[in-house]
C-alpha cells in the first residue's frame, strides 16, 4: 500500500529505508508496493548486475513457452493489495520479438522491483532471499515388480480431490491441499505412512517399480524424473497430484537428527547414508506424511524438459518455482548470487528467470526453486545450492486502456545478450 501524504508519507519512507538497509528515500518512495511480508522497491535495469550481458534471448523463449501454456488458475490476483500481474499485453508483444531484440522487450513492456523483506532482524535477510535447486533425475525401474525392483510409482487415485491454495472443503482442516472423496463429503487424504500400509486398497495402482524406498523419494521430492527399463526404453513420470499433506525435509531430519553435517551435504551424500542405514531411513522417510503421485508423459518431445505447473516445459537454468499464492506464472525473475560448482566453489548467478512452476516447500515473496535439468550433474548441483540470492521481480507495465497494448518492440541496432 502506498504511504499517506504529506508528513507521514515521509515518515513511511524513511523507516522502509532503514528496514531494507539499503535503500535511498527517494527510491523508496510511494511508489513501493508490498506483496506478502515483502516490499517492491522500484530499480532501473541499469542497477541490476550483469543484465545487459545476460543471454535475455533464452529468457524471452521461456517467457513464450509459458504464454502458450494452457491458462491456469491466477492464484496471485487473489492476494489483497497485490500488485497487477496480468502477462496478456506482454505476451502479445513477445510473439514478434526476434532473439536480438529481447533486452529491448523486457525493458519495455516490464519494471523492475526489488523484493525486500523489511520486518527480518538481520540487514543481509531484508536484502537477500533463499534460493534452492531441483532437478529430474534419471532412474533405473520396470514396468512389473521384480526382486530387484520393489518399491511402486503410483498413478493418481480417482478419490483424491486436489485443492489449489485458499481453496477449502467443509469439515476439513484448512492446511490440507488435498481430499478424499467420499460420497458427498471430504476426509484428510492418508499420510505417506498409511500409503505405504496399504490405506488405498485397489486404488493403488504401480506406474514403475523402483529399487528402493529412497529412489520413490528423490522422484517425490522432484516431482518427476526418467526411468530407464531393463530393456533400454526410457519413460517420463510427471507430476499428477499430492495427497496434500504438509512436506517435510528427510535431508533436514538427517541433519537435525545428528546423522550427517549440514555442511557438504550433497543428494549423494544423504541418498547413500539412507540406504547405508536402512531401518532409520524408513522411519525418516515416514515422517515426510506428503505423497506425490504420478503419470507416464508420453507427448513431451524427448530433449525437452519436463513440464511444470503452468504447463510449460521447464528450462534448465531458466525455469523457476515460486511460491504460487504470491506470484502468477510467467513473471521474469531477476536472481543475483552464486551457482555451486560440482566439483568445488561458486560462479556468478546473474541471470533472468521465469517462474514456471510451484512446490510445497516454496513459501514467501523471496524464495525460489532453480530448474537446473536432467541427470546427475543437474542433481549434484540441486544438491549444493542453498544460496541467499536477492530477488528482482519484474512486473508488467500497466497500460492505460486508451493507449491498448503494450509496445511492440523493434529489434535494437545491437543486441544486449552476450555471445
Amino acid at each position: 500500500m502506498p504511504p499517506a501524504p504529506g508528513p507521514s508519507r515521509l515518515l513511511a519512507a524513511l523507516l522502509l529505508v532503514c528496514a531494507a538497509g539499503t535503500a535511498s528515500a527517494a527510491s523508496m518512495s510511494a511508489a513501493s508496493i508490498r506483496i506478502g511480508e515483502a516490499v517492491l522497491e522500484p530499480v532501473p535495469f541499469s542497477a541490476l548486475p550483469g543484465f545487459s550481458a545476460d543471454d535475455l534471448a533464452a529468457s524471452l523463449a521461456t517467457f513464450r513457452a509459458t504464454c502458450a501454456a494452457p491458462a491456469g488458475p491466477v492464484l496471485a490476483e487473489a492476494a489483497p493489495g497485490a500488485p497487477s500481474q496480468d502477462l496478456a499485453a506482454a505476451c502479445a508483444a513477445a510473439a514478434g520479438v526476434p532473439p536480438e531484440g529481447a533486452r529491448a522487450f523486457f525493458e519495455a513492456n516490464f519494471s523492475a522491483h526489488r523484493v525486500l523483506r523489511p520486518a527480518r532482524d538481520a540487514v543481509a535477510e531484508r536484502t537477500s532471499g533463499f534460493l534452492t535447486g531441483y532437478f529430474e533425475p534419471e532412474l533405473e525401474g520396470s514396468r512389473v515388480a521384480t526382486p530387484d525392483f520393489t518399491v511402486p510409482a503410483l498413478a493418481r487415485p480417482d478419490d483424491l480431490v486436489s485443492l489449489e491454495p485458499g481453496e477449502t472443503r467443509p469439515g476439513l482442516d484448512p492446511t490440507l491441499r488435498a481430499a478424499r472423496r467420499d460420497g458427498d463429503a471430504f476426509r484428510p487424504y492418508p499420510d505417506r505412512a498409511a500409503i505405504e500400509d496399504g490405506a488405498l486398497g485397489a486404488r493403488a495402482r504401480p506406474l514403475i517399480w523402483l529399487r528402493d524406498a529412497v529412489d520413490l523419494l528423490v522422484l517425490q521430492v522432484q516431482g518427476s524424473g526418467r526411468v530407464r527399463l531393463p530393456d533400454g526404453r526410457r519413460l517420463r513420470l510427471a507430476y499428477d497430484g499430492r495427497n496434500g499433506r504438509p512436506y517435510t525435509s528427510v535431508a533436514r531430519l538427517i541433519v537435525t537428527g545428528g546423522h550427517l553435517p549440514l555442511e557438504g551435504l550433497t543428494l549423494a551424500r544423504w541418498t547413500g547414508w539412507l540406504r547405508a542405514n536402512p531401518d532409520v531411513a524408513r522411519d525418516l522417510i515416514r515422517r515426510n506424511a506428503s505423497y506425490i503421485f504420478f503419470r507416464l508423459d508420453d507427448a513431451t518431445p524427448e530433449g525437452t524438459g519436463p513440464k511444470g505447473a503452468a504447463g510449460a516445459p521447464l528450462t534448465a537454468g531458466r525455469s523457476l518455482a515460486v511460491d504460487a499464492t504470491l506470484w502468477r506464472y510467467g513473471l521474469p525473475f531477476w536472481l543475483d548470487g552464486t551457482l555451486p560448482e560440482p566439483e568445488g566453489g561458486t560462479v556468478p548467478l546473474r541471470r533472468l528467470v521465469v517462474a514456471l512452476d510451484t512446490g510445497s516447500a516454496i513459501l514467501g515473496p523471496a524464495r525460489g526453486d532453480l530448474y537446473l535439468g536432467t541427470g546427475a550433474r543437474a542433481g549434484a548441483v540441486a544438491g549444493l545450492l542453498r544460496d541467499s540470492a536477492r530477488f528482482v521481480v519484474l512486473l508488467p507495465k500497466v497500460v492505460p486502456p486508451s493507449q491498448g497494448a503494450a509496445p511492440v518492440v523493434a529489434p535494437p541496432a545491437e543486441t544486449g545478450a552476450a555471445p
